[in-house]
């Protein structure tokens, strides 16, 4: 049961900011193996039979609002790739749930760019199975010949509608492969859970509970084994000992407006890529005044994120665009190779044939920012049956200049607002033209009359705090423990050194509940 804002324990095992799909998940662990957990949530409570299905309504699941500003000359929309409340960005997000690739782990030492992983994919294959099998996964592991080793998906693939189809036919004849997407999306039942009906409302939280978010999933789970959710209970501080190194819990402000202290064994930040440096920043102490667990001065810096554009095309026939997912119906990854000898480095994916909405996120009229008055009444009437569409995912490298930082504006707790520097690399837009260009030509090889594009945006925010074996160059190791404090651990997208092309929330999964074996497993040794 959801507690109140209770006083805080005199102890616990573990304190865990932030209640999105990592910290849920490492907070369902922890609560299996025993361990007093308390989750605080700086979001409201959010229950699954209270989503709805509206454009409008569903701005309020993304964002972290009075957090953060974003600067620079490509600078990222957080309010797309952040959340706050019960669920985080997860609740939102549109389950493409892929592998990386075992290349993507070695970027540095194959192609000398970002840095090396501190593990391998075959590290990391044991629990992309045990995930996998947690949430379940609907796809065609055969069909999709670029999929690295690891047991077959659960579910059988969703649909494919008739947007899918026509899309799939200018893939064919260009010679270019497509598979059924990898979606966290029940295609039959699936432990208590409802398939999915393709309404396309996937980005207003799913009420049904056939999209994996954590409600249904972690979040669910952990409540049921005895962890405490906290929601509307900002962490604005990690507490350590007189010289750094150990932590000893977090102040936190309460809904009523008390600042209140949680002892802890273990503390984990689970804020995403923005909210969890911004925390280690503002948490600076008399060890280094950079931070807390910044001794090698990289917390905050390597932000990055995915190269992305959507394309569009006018089709003769109608395209049944309101059918499906968010995320697409087909996964093209024959373009994933890293040096593929178009000028670049870096390889990106097309994800094809989304549920399009009349604008908003994903949305038909927004996709024509052009047209307005009589011709976007025109276009809606005509045209907007016939659209279909598709997105590139695309690789970026991290580049330090790109950064969370602190803001000298505080919010109404005086932690500084993050201040989010962003930029893309001349090899991530030499990725996107070429890529957008092959887009449009491939829309008009499945029959589209008419092809456009949206512009070069980040997708998915990564780094700020990545791991790594040096605790020179790295935030933390491979477990997400920091090098600095033994007690402290990260979770989440933040720790990622590179990428790769594909969506990331199957990978931070993986790693979470790889480091809760390794802390539960360890837990004396570790912490006692």
């Amino acid at each position: 049961m959801t507690s109140r804002n209770q006083l805080p324990a005199r102890s616990v095992d573990a304190v865990i900011v932030g209640a999105g799909q990592v910290g849920s998940l490492l907070a369902a662990r922890l609560a299996a193996a025993g361990k007093r957990v308390v989750v605080f949530e700086a979001g409201p409570e959010r229950r699954a039979g209270g989503l709805v299905s509206s454009q409008i309504w569903a701005r309020q699941l993304k964002g972290t609002p009075g957090c953060a500003e974003s600067v620079g000359s490509h600078a990222l929309g957080v309010n797309f790739n952040t959340g706050q409340g019960g669920g985080g960005s997860a609740l939102h997000h549109y389950a493409c749930w892929f592998r990386l690739h075992p290349e993507d782990f070695a970027m540095r030492s194959r192609h000398g760019v970002a840095a090396d992983w501190p593990l391998d994919y075959e590290a990391l294959r044991p629990a992309y199975d045990r995930v996998q099998s947690d949430v379940g996964i609907s796809g065609d592991a055969a069909a999709e010949v670029w999929r690295p080793a690891g047991a077959p998906y659960p579910m059988p693939p969703l649909p494919v509608f008739r947007q899918g189809e026509l899309i799939a036919a200018g893939f064919a004849a260009k010679g270019l492969r497509v598979a059924p997407l990898p979606l966290a999306i029940n295609s039959i039942p699936y432990k208590g859970r409802p398939a999915c009906i393709y309404d396309g409302w996937c980005d207003a939280g799913c009420p049904t509970g056939a999209l994996a978010n954590p409600l249904v999933t972690y979040l669910r789970e952990a409540r049921t084994l005895g962890a405490r959710i906290e929601f509307e209970a900002r962490v604005v501080r990690v507490r350590t000992n007189a010289d750094g190194t150990r932590a000893t819990g977090v102040d936190v402000a309460l809904r009523d407006g008390r600042v209140v202290f949680q002892e802890a064994a273990l503390v984990i930040i689970a804020g995403f890529a923005v909210e969890t440096p911004r925390l280690l920043l503002a948490s600076a102490n008399g060890a280094h005044g950079r931070g807390l667990a910044n001794s090698s001065g990289q917390l905050g810096k390597r932000l990055h994120t995915h190269a992305a554009c959507t394309i569009f095309g006018r089709f003769p026939e109608p395209t049944d665009n309101h059918l499906g997912v968010n995320g697409g119906q087909l996964v093209c990854q024959d373009r994933y190779g890293k040096d593929q000898g178009h000028g670049f480095l870096g390889g990106y994916q097309w994800l094809i044939g989304h549920a399009l909405r009349p604008n908003d996120l994903l949305g038909i009229a927004g996709g024509r920012p052009d047209l307005h008055g009589a011709a976007l009444t025109r276009f809606m009437r005509d045209d907007a049956a016939h659209v279909g569409s598709m997105t590139m995912v695309g690789e970026s490298f991290p580049l330090e200049e790109n950064a969370v930082s602190l803001s000298e504006t505080t919010d109404r707790f005086g932690v500084p607002l993050a201040r989010l520097t962003h930029r893309f690399d001349e090899n991530a837009v030499k990725l996107h033209a070429h890529a957008s260009a092959e887009g449009q030509d491939l829309l008009r090889a499945g029959g589209a009359s008419a092809t456009w594009q949206g512009p070069l945006v980040g997708m998915h925010l990564l780094g700020g705090a990545r791991m790594g074996k040096d605790p020179a160059h790295a935030v933390a190791d491979e477990f997400g423990i920091t090098h600095d404090v033994r007690n402290l651990m990260i979770a989440g997208p933040s720790l990622f050194p590179s990428g790769g092309a594909v969506n990331p929330t199957f990978t931070a999964s993986a790693l979470a509940h790889r480091a809760a074996e390794h802390v539960v497993g360890r837990w004396s040794d570790l912490f006692g």
